[in-house]
Parts: C-alpha cells; sequence; structure tokens
C-alpha cells in the first residue's frame, strides 16, 4: 500500500481557511466581548442615573412648589420659576413633612393640615385633629435627633409667596407679617401651636385655613468634582431650616451616586424636569443621562 501526503493545493487551502478563521474569528469574539462589556456597563449606568433621579423626585414631589430656588456657586439664588440660564448648580427646597401627614397604621396624622380660625388668636394657633407630641417624636427620628417640632415652620395654602421671604439669603426671620414660613413652637395643648420667633406672636399675621407643616428644607448638588475626570459626587442635603438662617452646607448629606458628570433643572409652569448623567469609569468619554419630571 502506498500512502500519499496532502497535496500542494489541498495545504494552500488549509492555510487560506485558518487564516480567514484567525482573521474574522478573533474579530467576532471581540466584537461580541466589547458588546458584553458596553451592554453591561449600560445597564448599570442605567440602573444607577434610575436610582438616582427617583431619590430626588420622591423628596421634591412633596416640596413647598413656591420654595423652589436654584443657586449659583456664589451663594445667590432665585426662583425655579423665573430661572433661565439653566446651570445653577444647586437645587434647593422646603418640603412638607409628608411622614407626619401621613401618621402611621395605628394613629391618625400627627397633624391636620387645618386651622380653625374662630378658635385661634394672635396668640396661638389652633388645629384640630393634631399631635404635636407624635409630631415631634416623629421628626426627632426623621432627622436622627438633630431637630423637633420647634423647629418646625408652617406654610399657608394659598398665601402670597415671595422667595426672598424663606430665609434662604442665610438670615432668621423676624417677623411673621412678611414672612412667607411662619417658625412654630409646641404649646403644652397638643392641637395649638405658638410663635416660635422670640417676643413675636403672629398680630397683622394673613392666616389661611389651610397649611403644611415643615421641619426642614433640601439641596441636591454635585461635590467633590474631579475637574480632570469632569465628574464629582451627587449628594442630597437635609434637616436644616432657612428659617432660622441655617444653610445646606452644615446640614446633614447623603451620597446619591457617584461619577456624576451633570445635574440640572428647570422649572416648567409648576412642573420641575430634573436630569443627571452619570460617566463610566471603565469606558473613556462614555456616559448616560436619565431624566424625570416631577408635577
Amino acid at each position: 500500500m502506498r500512502r500519499y501526503a496532502f497535496t500542494l493545493l489541498e495545504l494552500i487551502f488549509v492555510i487560506v481557511i485558518m487564516g480567514i478563521l484567525a482573521k474574522y474569528g478573533v474579530e467576532l469574539l471581540s466584537q461580541a466581548y466589547r458588546s458584553f462589556i458596553f451592554s453591561s456597563i449600560n445597564n448599570a449606568l442605567q440602573s444607577n442615573s434610575a436610582a438616582a433621579v427617583e431619590t430626588i423626585a420622591s423628596r421634591l414631589q412633596y416640596r413647598i412648589k413656591d420654595s423652589v430656588i436654584a443657586r449659583e456657586t456664589d451663594g445667590t439664588f432665585s426662583a425655579l420659576a423665573g430661572y433661565t440660564a439653566g446651570t445653577a448648580p444647586i437645587l434647593e427646597w422646603v418640603g412638607g413633612d409628608i411622614d407626619g401627614l401621613r401618621g402611621n397604621s395605628s394613629t391618625l396624622p400627627h397633624w391636620s393640615g387645618v386651622i380653625d380660625l374662630n378658635l385661634s388668636s394672635a396668640a396661638s394657633l389652633v388645629s384640630p385633629g393634631t399631635d404635636t407630641g407624635a409630631a415631634n417624636t416623629l421628626i426627632g427620628v426623621l432627622s436622627n435627633g438633630g431637630s423637633g417640632i420647634n423647629d418646625a415652620a408652617l406654610y399657608f395654602v394659598g398665601s402670597d409667596s415671595d422667595i426672598n421671604n424663606y430665609g434662604w439669603n442665610g438670615v432668621a426671620l423676624t417677623d411673621h407679617t412678611t414672612s412667607v414660613v411662619h417658625p412654630i413652637n409646641a404649646d403644652a395643648n397638643s392641637s395649638r401651636f405658638v410663635s416660635g420667633i422670640g417676643g413675636v406672636d403672629f398680630t397683622g399675621t394673613n392666616v389661611y385655613e389651610y397649611y403644611q407643616l415643615a421641619w426642614t428644607a433640601y439641596a441636591v448638588g454635585i461635590s467633590d468634582y474631579d475637574t480632570a475626570k469632569k465628574t464629582g459626587t451627587l449628594m442630597l442635603y437635609y434637616d436644616y431650616q432657612p428659617w432660622k438662617g441655617e444653610s445646606y452646607i452644615n446640614a446633614k448629606s447623603i451620597k446619591i451616586m457617584d461619577n456624576v458628570s451633570t445635574f440640572r433643572f428647570k422649572a416648567v409652569g409648576a412642573i420641575v424636569k430634573i436630569q443627571v448623567c452619570v460617566n463610566s469609569d471603565l469606558v473613556e468619554d462614555y456616559s448616560l443621562c436619565k431624566e424625570k419630571t416631577i408635577f
């Protein structure tokens, strides 16, 4: 028997086929790997940016709508409703105490949101169904002991709103006649509020039947900005009272998200639109943005 080796033509075909597989097979594997990496990064950024805007929206939806401001880096501010530049880094607002209004499963709301105009006087405001003791306990828990009912303020629904009379300028409110929010203290009677401004009662104050109770303002902005990476950490600030002259700079804070390149916001009537853009550490110049509209 004779054994024949590959012919030259067969060897050429084998070499050509192996070359094609080597060239395009590696490219296909590389492309599949890149697609997997981008898909994984995109899913992570989608999830994180969605969580970021939802965290902001969950608090912003209970804002006192006339209180929302855009604050510049130099500390100046303006009402968001009339702000057109769109480049301010800090969004601030006073939030209504929705947790206290809900109460819990076994009790009524801790504050009723109603003032009895017939029973109220310059010395005190009577709010039937309100339990300032329960509200004080809940505020203490939510603020980790930082605030209580005597740090709170009332906003009368339907009252005139001047953005300069919330205390955003860092100066504590000194009267109730020009203030938009009204600092209050609890009274011995748990359904009654007295003035939280020393030596000043509610004389001359336009008191409305319905109110919202607030114990904190909120601020959102990017901190620790890295100019090389063009990203920073998106932070939420809380447990501070502008009506007492306090600022978000010295407030409690929590991290919302890292590697945030852009935080933008604007008002369209009473609606607020926010946008958060986040970068990836793994892929250069790759970012993803998420937007949300809050009514």
